[in-house]
């Protein structure tokens, strides 16, 4: 298939099904602690705004949940079919902790999960909000359990190698290995980060389509205040992150720098903009600071960064991947802070939800964060190549013995699979956000809150009632 190997295919369908796959945990872990912060605040306010929220959020967060397992699923499977010779190696220490994240995180999450969606009249307050904490609990404790699993793949520890195969010899090591803390911070704040974009650009759309109400601007005032506090921390995260990657793993933070040679004896330059050229062993058409590469990665104005030649071209990551990957992630970073920045200065002049170039630049940010995060684990797992595990097993090494005809076929398959069914679900999921949160239901229904009557039990079911209302309502209109 177009010249590539069955490796470059088994790689490639990798790459696809989890690239589908991050998104869904990434916002299942955001509006599970949104949700709850909702619920705590209706419940100490008694302010129907934060009731209208949780309930229009529960219904994006059910649909997005279950696009999550269904995804995560086939993620999973791939251990065993694609990359077996992995499993063989590594199953004694990847296969415990993904044991682990099921029986902690997803079996919290499962437990709690029904009386949070369907359980708004039928348990009390404090038990439907103790249900909706444990929710969030269960995604971050996922998370752990997950990162820990591919943070040991990225810097190895607490193992020995008997017989060809990795025994783990101590978990605690295992567990919180040199890279964890920081990439467990990383991307749980990456998550808030996505989530917090998410909502606002949902609420810069209504505002923009002239449907102003508490609710939204709830929405868009929330997902400010989380940017504004949460961006400059992900870049201090992302900096010590950093540090510890040029400790752990120099090859890849060179290949981020684009930086090949350090014959010069110089400090090293920032590179803003170029383009790395693995066959020449060069950067072209690049655009650099002096001495900014090391003040950024070694705080220092004399320190070198480690340099591309210094490797063995076999032990090299393809650097113009990891560059530019990594300026994505960076740029759309600084962006989130720019947007906290600006819309502090809105809220002080009391423009906040009236500046239309600002609402259009919160909408055109709603990926933003996605974006983001595909970009930094693409950066995180191509800068980690050739190694499978690094320093340990090579990815050539890893792969199963399937044929390049097998390997097409199930690509293709997963594409058009993804595409039809995946496409499907965030087309609903959008739906559902052009819907808005219905802020009558308190006065006009006479609903009240966990543990009384006329509570919409069955999100899903009832955000499909009140779309429907509102297509009947455009046609009457229309006619």
């Amino acid at each position: 298939m177009f010249g590539l190997e069955a490796l470059d295919l088994a790689r490639m369908q990798f790459a696809f099904t989890v690239s589908f796959h991050i998104i869904f945990p990434a916002i299942t872990i955001g509006l599970a602690s949104y949700l709850a912060v909702l619920e705590g605040l209706w419940l100490k306010t008694r302010q129907e705004v934060y009731r209208d929220l949780y309930h229009f959020w529960s219904k994006i967060f059910a649909v997005n949940f279950g696009m999550g397992v269904v995804s995560g699923l086939v993620m999973a499977y791939q251990f065993g079919t694609n990359w077996s010779a992995f499993s063989d190696f590594a199953g004694a220490v990847t296969g415990p902790l993904l044991t682990y994240e099921v029986l902690t995180a997803f079996f919290l999450e499962a437990g709690f999960l029904g009386v949070m969606l369907f359980g708004w009249n039928r348990v009390g307050p404090g038990l439907h909000f103790f249900s909706t904490v444990m929710v969030a609990i269960g995604t971050i404790i996922s998370t752990f359990w997950i990162l820990a699993s591919n943070s040991w793949m990225q810097t190895p520890q607490g193992h020995e190698i008997i017989d060809g195969r990795v025994v783990p010899v101590d978990w605690l090591a295992v567990i919180f290995n040199p890279s964890f803390p920081y990439r467990l911070l990383h991307m749980a704040t990456a998550a808030f980060l996505a989530t917090a974009f998410f909502v606002g650009a949902s609420a810069a759309w209504h505002l923009l389509r002239g449907r102003d109400n508490p609710a939204i601007r709830k929405m868009l005032s929330m997902a400010m205040w989380m940017a504004l506090i949460v961006a400059p921390v992900q870049a201090f995260i992302g900096d010590l992150h950093g540090l510890n990657t040029l400790k752990h793993q120099p090859v890849k933070i060179a290949a981020m720098e684009g930086h090949w040679d350090n014959s010069d004896g110089e400090p090293t330059p920032l590179i803003l903009f170029g383009w790395p050229d693995m066959e020449r062993e060069e950067t072209r058409f690049k655009v650099e600071i002096p001495f900014l590469g090391s003040i950024i990665l070694t705080h220092s104005l004399d320190k070198q960064v480690p340099a591309l030649k210094e490797f063995p071209k076999e032990d090299r990551p393809n650097a113009t991947v990891v560059f530019w990957s990594f300026r994505i992630m960076v740029a759309l970073g600084l962006l989130m802070i720019l947007v906290g920045v600006w819309s502090l200065w809105l809220r002080w002049r009391g423009g906040l939800f009236r500046s239309r170039p600002f609402l259009y630049l919160c909408l055109w940010m709603g990926p933003s964060g996605l974006i983001a995060i595909l970009a930094g684990w693409f950066t995180t797992e191509m800068g980690r190549q050739p190694w499978v595990v690094y320093g340990l097993m090579r990815t050539a090494d890893a792969v199963s013995n399937h044929s390049v005809t097998q390997m097409s076929l199930t690509l293709v398959a997963f594409v058009v699979v993804y595409f039809l069914l995946f496409g499907t679900g965030i087309g609903y999921m959008m739906r559902l956000v052009r819907k808005g949160p219905v802020t009558h239901e308190g006065k006009e229904q006479g609903i009240g809150g966990p543990g009384q009557h006329r509570t919409p039990a069955r999100p899903i079911s009832a955000s499909q009632e009140g779309m429907d209302d509102d297509d009947n309502a455009a046609t009457e209109a229309r006619n």
